[in-house]
């Protein structure tokens, strides 16, 4: 008859799970190493995409600086002072929630760093084991990155309308121009639509768009304009 040793069996399998998760992490910290200098090829949002994606790879000196401060006035206004994590935006969003009670969608309180990390290795959605490796991730991006670097991935990743990723195709869909040429008030409003992109409209912006991009004007102009990229 044969015994079957399950207490050996428990551990070995325990070991095989965490080789697995130790060569997954020696991965995703390679391809960050990597991702340092080269330009993306894609994400893994642009990859799950379910219509034609447009994308082109362009370099921070061919991006528009108002397009840079527009996104940090709207996304992240102490991203080059955290490292990764915006730990006084993450107790505002816990404290909201607890007033909130579930009865409202409760703020975010993502940097632009996370968001580079979830567009970038992982998946949409909400739940506690992607929020807890998208973490991670944005630590060891912080680690390896410079500030502009990341800015820089951010501005060619992300969404800014239905399959178009990134500030090069944006610039072409709706200005039909250069990412180097976009005004202070075109960058506003492509930074406005980042929160929901899919559903957005640039050419023909609703009442909310419109107000979010004076809102966005306000703050680039309170941040100190340009001058504040000097701080990346």
């Amino acid at each position: 008859m044969i015994q079957i040793n399950f207490s050996y069996i428990v551990v070995r399998l325990i070991k095989l799970i965490a080789q697995a998760i130790l060569l997954l992490g020696v991965l995703f910290f390679a391809v960050i190493f990597i991702y340092r200098w080269m330009p993306i090829p894609t994400s893994s949002f642009m990859l799950q995409s379910t219509t034609e994606t447009h994308y082109q790879w362009v370099s921070w000196d061919k991006i528009s600086p108002q397009l840079a401060i527009a996104v940090i006035a709207a996304e992240d206004q102490r991203f080059p002072q955290h490292w990764g994590l915006d730990t006084v935006e993450l107790k505002k969003a816990f404290t909201e929630k607890r007033q909130r009670k579930g009865k409202a969608t409760p703020r975010g309180a993502s940097t632009i760093t996370q968001q580079v990390a979830k567009n970038l290795f992982l998946w949409n959605g909400r739940s506690y084991t992607r929020k807890a490796i998208e973490a991670i991730l944005a630590v060891a991006i912080e680690l390896t990155w410079p500030k502009k670097r990341i800015l820089e991935v951010y501005l060619n990743i992300a969404q800014f309308g239905d399959g178009i990723f990134g500030v090069s195709a944006a610039s072409n869909a709706f200005y039909q121009q250069q990412s180097g040429e976009l005004t202070r008030q075109q960058s506003a409003m492509l930074a406005s639509v980042l929160p929901r992109p899919a559903i957005s409209n640039v050419n023909k912006p609703d009442t909310r768009l419109i107000s979010k991009q004076r809102w966005v004007l306000k703050q680039m102009k309170q941040l100190g304009g340009l001058n504040y990229l000097k701080k990346l």
